[in-house]
């Protein structure tokens, strides 16, 4: 009986790969963790930094650091992290010479709402975030009688105005009214825009546009007190 050599060096070959490969991960596996590094995906340690990420890279009662690679649970991990209200999305992962990297996006506030000790951001989502001791934003200000169920529409109203390019510069602030109305704050003319509540949005900022644009122009923006938007399709003002 012939033997075939080259079988048998195949086999040998494909031992030996898979020696090498069990016991290249089993010596991966026992390296410890050397080092923890945060990346936020805006570049910038703005409302986290590296402090507040590393206390949520907790196994076991400690940090992760100096544990052996094969214990740590990645998926907890990154679990832990998105349980921070001020992150958006998280990706832990371990690199090949002991280390383990968070990525981190950080969630983007566009409105800070004003109560007192309560005071908290809503982000783009339209979900709240707290506020941050390590940076404030400069986003636009709403006070009044805000209600955890006024959120959905305020989130709207303020999305609306950002989404405007003259808008977003001239409202400075909104005050939610305890009838359900807004009323919204300008930057030049200090006048009151009476938006009342949020239906035929888009409308109303259209007519707020065209307002702007005329009496801009012919420099008549400044003998007005107040913009009613809230009525069917009209422009209803107060002069001084």
């Amino acid at each position: 009986m012939k033997i075939n050599w080259n079988y048998i060096k195949g086999f040998l070959l494909l031992g030996l790969v898979i020696f090498l490969y069990g016991f290249s991960y089993q010596k991966n596996n026992a390296k410890k963790v050397k080092e923890i590094l945060v990346e936020f995906e805006t570049g910038k340690n703005l409302f986290m930094d590296f402090q507040m990420v590393n206390k949520l890279l907790i196994q076991n009662g400690a940090t992760v650091k100096n544990q052996a690679k094969s214990v740590i649970d990645l998926h907890i991990l990154e679990k832990n992290v998105l349980s921070h209200p001020m992150v958006e999305k998280a990706a832990i992962y371990l690199t090949v010479d002991g280390l383990l990297k968070a990525k981190i996006k950080q969630r983007t506030p566009i409105a800070r709402v004003l109560l007192g000790e309560e005071s908290y951001y809503i982000d783009k989502q339209g979900k709240k975030m707290p506020l941050s001791p390590n940076y404030s934003a400069r986003v636009l200000l709403v006070s009044g009688d805000v209600k955890d169920d006024d959120i959905k529409n305020v989130h709207f109203l303020v999305a609306a105005i950002l989404n405007n390019d003259f808008l977003e510069k001239q409202i400075i602030s909104i005050q939610k009214m305890p009838n359900n109305e807004f009323v919204l704050n300008t930057r030049i003319g200090d006048q009151k825009i009476i938006i009342g509540e949020i239906d035929d949005l888009d409308n109303k900022l259209r007519n707020l546009n065209s307002f702007f644009s005329k009496t801009m122009a012919d420099k008549t923006i400044n003998n007005y007190t107040s913009i009613n938007l809230k009525y069917n399709s009209q422009v209803v003002c107060t002069k001084k």
